[in-house]
């Protein structure tokens, strides 16, 4: 597994040695190429001012609601492959294939479906060069720019879904990847995060994302300007709510206070908008993630579904405004395995999530990403976890044996549960680390220390460890089995110990099981990924949109 921390683990105490995402009719095509629209106003805050003081860092994460044209395009279509008359115009989405230009290890795939959504501001293609920054509508009108960057996440269950934003102007390392153009190798390099697709294009955000996150990254898609439109039309407008009224000049907006429909072209007007509430960056962060909830629920409703012809108009809009891998694009399964997913947890609210951030040390006009906080979401994401809200199972008794005699499996919580983490492996400190992320997840650590192997090299696969004559260590075991990735199987029979030391986590247990619990032993190898994340930082849950908010939010 790549290193995918951006940023050094430090811990405290003494370091323990390792052991060492139809074409639309002839008239609607025609009203559009003669009827253009007024290009939008630039959008260009003053470099140096981030606005709303907290929002400092992210005024450059501008149009994140047009991104939701990939979105919908993947899940939307899906649904509809079934239906012969619409396979026509799935045959309009662009294709691009990468794979063979990502060329940096890539993370293993644990079965999720993770799909990068990326918005370019390319001047490209018609009707693309009368927006964006005068500058670039002119000589430049040829280049492209990511203008958002977001992955879709959904669990290998299908059960969860999360949209996680990356903030444009992040300042992270860049691997070595290909020149889109002259497919020459360009070295590593600390830059911005768009950084990666100027120059290498989606197979370099790919693998920028991958190594950073330590996420595979399924399949991408990428949208522009005039496709946002088109979709927001197609759909018959989305409707907004507004605490107060708008009349901007910059984005050319007028709109009343309360419920407003949008067309495409108040949309962008919409998602563009800055001078509005407190002018902060965040709250318009937060307007765009709502809107774009909504195209989400919009393009996942029954009412669109079952109207031939909105649904015609829409798919034939997706599809002339996105490009995606083929993989992707020819695979009728994987599209409506997302589709259908979508559909379901639509009415749960999917998560909307921006990467925690901090200002950047060396410049206050860039952001990096807070840690280790960026780092849990990630891990919580590679494994597929959320906060487990049901009561443990109570331990047997003598009255709750089967009728076989069998002892029932038994749920226990991590607090409940004791463990020594010996180092397998020859990375110093490994012990602590993981002694570390498990202690913070709520398990009773009460030791660490290292494991010799019997050849005196490093021990290839996790392995955990419990007493034969503790007749509870299994479910102790089981336990904590289910929170290391990947999983390891309990053996019975304990290991020798090197170097055993007690360990004092940064903050102390809730609880202390009773006396006679099992200690189980956590015999960390060379294969250890990660201690499954179950409590997300408060910096990742303040930066979340909840369903509540998606559904009723006026902004």
């Amino acid at each position: 597994m790549t290193d995918y921390r951006s940023v050094p683990v430090v811990t405290s105490g003494q370091d323990y040695r390792a052991a060492p995402t139809q074409p639309g009719s002839r008239m609607a095509r025609r009203a559009a190429a003669a009827a253009p629209p007024p290009p939008p106003p630039d959008d260009l805050p003053p470099r140096g001012h981030r606005g709303g003081g907290s929002g400092g860092g992210q005024n450059k994460m501008r149009i994140l609601a047009w991104v939701s044209i990939g979105v919908t395009t993947v899940m939307v279509a899906g649904a509809l492959t079934g239906y012969t008359v619409y396979r026509d115009a799935f045959s309009n989405i662009k294709k691009k294939s990468v794979n063979s230009d990502i060329i940096n290890p890539r993370p293993v795939d644990t079965g999720a479906l993770n799909v990068l959504l990326v918005g370019s501001d390319t001047r490209a293609g018609k009707g693309n060069a009368q927006y964006g920054q005068k500058l670039a509508r002119t000589a430049d009108a040829g280049g492209k720019r990511t203008d958002t960057i977001i992955l879709m996440h959904i669990s290998p269950n299908r059960d969860k879904a999360r949209l996680i934003s990356f903030p444009r102007d992040s300042m992270v390392q860049i691997p070595k990847c290909k020149n889109e153009t002259t497919k020459q190798e360009m070295p590593p390099r600390r830059d911005m995060i768009n950084s990666a697709y100027n120059s290498g294009g989606i197979a370099c955000t790919i693998s920028t994302i991958e190594t950073l996150t330590g996420i595979r990254v399924n399949h991408f898609a990428e949208v522009d300007f005039s496709g946002f439109k088109n979709i927001v039309d197609a759909l018959g407008g989305i409707e907004i709510c507004l605490k107060s009224g708008v009349n901007d000049k910059n984005s050319k907006l007028v709109l009343p206070p309360g419920k407003s429909l949008l067309n495409g072209e108040k949309a962008l007007g919409y998602v563009r908008l800055r001078h509005y509430g407190d002018g902060s960056d965040i709250q318009r962060i937060k307007r765009q993630q709502i809107f774009l909830s909504k195209v989400i629920a919009k393009a996942t409703s029954s009412e669109l579904l079952t109207d031939v012809g909105k649904l015609r108009d829409f798919i034939a809009a997706a599809a002339g405004s996105v490009t995606m891998d083929p993989e992707l694009a020819n695979d009728t399964e994987q599209l409506i395995d997302i589709a259908m997913s979508a559909k379901q947890l639509t009415a749960g609210g999917v998560k909307l999530t921006t990467i925690p951030w901090i200002p950047d040390p060396e410049d206050k006009n860039r952001v990096v990403w807070k840690q280790p906080d960026a780092n849990e979401l990630f891990t919580s994401i590679k494994t597929d976890t959320e906060p487990d809200t049901e009561p443990a199972t109570p331990a047997p008794t003598a009255s709750t044996g089967t009728a076989t005699g069998t002892k029932p499996k038994v749920t226990l919580k991590p607090e409940q549960v004791k463990v020594q983490v010996l180092n397998g492996t020859k990375t110093f400190g490994k012990a602590r680390l993981v002694a570390d992320q498990l202690a913070k997840e709520g398990f009773n650590v009460v030791g660490v220390g290292n494991f010799e192997a019997a050849d005196g090299k490093s021990l290839p696969k996790t392995e955990i460890h419990y007493a034969k004559a503790v007749e509870s260590a299994p479910d102790h075991a089981g336990t904590l089995a289910g929170a290391v990735v990947p999983k390891p199987a309990p053996a019975e029979g304990k290991v020798a110990v090197t170097n055993p030391q007690s360990y004092v986590p940064a903050t102390p247990p809730t609880s202390t099981p009773p006396k006679g619990t099992p200690i189980i032993q956590l015999v960390v190898g060379e294969d250890f990924d990660s201690v499954k994340v179950t409590k997300l930082p408060d910096s990742v849950n303040n930066s979340t949109i909840t369903a509540s908010e998606q559904k009723n939010a006026c902004t």
